[in-house]
């Protein structure tokens, strides 16, 4: 009896835990895209990437000041013998020397090099510039990825609900069936019919609750939440529709677009390294001086030496060996200037279909308003018919399938509006402008 009583707990404090595991818990859009901005790997290794430039090219501009350098040496010899014309000893014997210290102090600052420095300072600030407009690009990408799955969660939670109710009109329609073919008033095949759709609705919300699954997850992973964590959303976020005729101007798309503002830096960068190869054909002129200290011990003391003077040197074989360079310079300069003509044209026709798109939502959105009402009215009258034997069972259970894909068609139309709504802010590059987002 106890062990009964104690296996009767347990199933019931686990069916509460299972309970409580399903639990949702809601999350607007608004505070999805700031868990994502914050939490993202995609966002957290762009970033990365774009420190990384940062920091080359700060190592870049240290070139452009003086290197100084010291150094200093003390030397124990084997009793070497040193003979010297300056030595004032009479003997003329040679000098004991054990010892020797050296130090030097030396700078060099480079005056020219035919521009070199200069056109590589501004290259890598370029490519740091590129890898920061490519990070808020990552940015629109990640948000857009998150807009779309809560999108598609939304449609299929919604889906379950309508196909939940239409479940229990069906076992309902069935149980009335059972009732009359019993009693002879219908046939079998009616009685059949209504079975066979019951089926089919429930393989439809078997297929709802399946979608709701892998939406769901697909979102918390992205958003890092827990592995239990049930995402309620509520409908109404998806009731603001916008003004038909929302058009976004190309131009302002051109210069908003951050993935177009990245291939632009390139190409800057891309036209410094065509200097910087041309830099081979000009001498380098550097600036140097320096102070020495020696002491040969008991020889030799020379203390404040100071020494500086310009130093020239030129590669003459550079005059032969460096077109090739220049060339693939060049080369590399076209290449990245056709790749933002290429995505500049992709970016006029991503923003109008964008804009058709997003029109063409809304359009849908109202007859599959208007949709419902006819289906219910349709159901009503079709259900008359058949109460007065005026219709048959296939007819009623079509009329009832047309009601059920208009509700489910309206749902969906509400988050593909908001969806294109969004669709067309990122392709004018406007997405992330479009949220309120929490300053970290």
């Amino acid at each position: 009896m106890k062990v009964t009583k104690f296996l009767l707990i347990g199933l019931i404090s686990i069916g509460i835990q299972s309970i409580k595991a399903q639990e949702k818990k809601g999350l607007t859009l608004n505070e999805a895209i700031n868990i994502v901005i914050s939490k993202s790997s995609s966002i957290a290794f762009a970033k990365a990437k774009a420190e990384t430039k940062n920091y080359e090219s700060q190592m870049m501009k240290n070139n452009l000041y003086p290197d100084l350098r010291a150094s200093g040496q003390f030397l124990q010899l084997s009793n070497a013998n040193i003979s010297s014309n300056l030595n004032s000893n009479s003997s003329n014997s040679p000098i004991a020397v054990n010892q020797v210290m050296l130090g030097q102090l030396s700078a060099g600052l480079p005056l020219f090099s035919g521009l070199k420095l200069k056109n590589s300072v501004m290259a890598a600030s370029h490519q740091y510039s590129s890898e920061k407009a490519r990070l808020e690009q990552t940015k629109e990408n990640v948000v857009m990825e998150i807009i779309e799955n809560y999108a598609n969660l939304y449609r299929a939670q919604k889906a379950v609900v309508l196909i939940t109710d239409n479940l229990k009109s069906a076992e309902q329609r069935v149980t009335d069936f059972t009732a009359l073919e019993k009693n002879g008033i219908i046939a079998r095949n009616d009685l059949l019919k209504a079975q066979l759709q019951q089926s089919k609705v429930q393989l439809a919300l078997d297929e709802a609750y399946k979608n709701v699954s892998v939406f769901n997850y697909d979102l918390i992973t992205l958003l890092k939440l827990p592995a239990d964590f049930r995402i309620g959303i509520d409908e109404n976020q998806f009731g603001n529709t916008r003004p038909i005729n929302t058009i976004n101007d190309v131009q302002e798309a051109l210069e908003n677009r951050k993935d177009l503002e990245a291939i632009h830096f390139l190409q800057k960068a891309s036209e410094n390294n065509i200097k910087i190869a041309q830099s081979a054909y000009y001498p380098s002129l550097n600036l140097t001086g320096g102070l020495i200290y020696l002491d040969l011990k008991n020889t030799l003391t020379v203390s404040n030496a100071m020494n500086f003077g310009v130093g020239l040197s030129y590669d003459i074989s550079n005059i032969f060996k460096n077109g090739t360079n220049v060339k693939t310079a060049k080369s590399k300069a076209l290449e990245v200037q056709e790749s933002e003509s290429i995505l500049s044209e992709k970016i006029k026709t991503q923003v109008h279909e964008a804009n058709e798109n997003y029109n063409l939502a809304l359009k849908q959105n109202l007859v599959y308003e208007q949709a419902i009402d006819q289906a219910k009215e349709n159901y009503r009258i079709v259900k008359d018919k058949y109460d007065n034997g005026l219709s048959n069972t296939t007819e009623l259970l079509e009329a009832d399938v047309e009601q059920l894909n208009s509700k489910i068609n309206y749902a969906y139309s509400k988050a593909n509006v908001m969806l294109k709504y969004y669709e067309m802010q990122f392709e004018a590059g406007k997405l992330i402008q479009s949220f309120q987002l929490t300053k970290n």
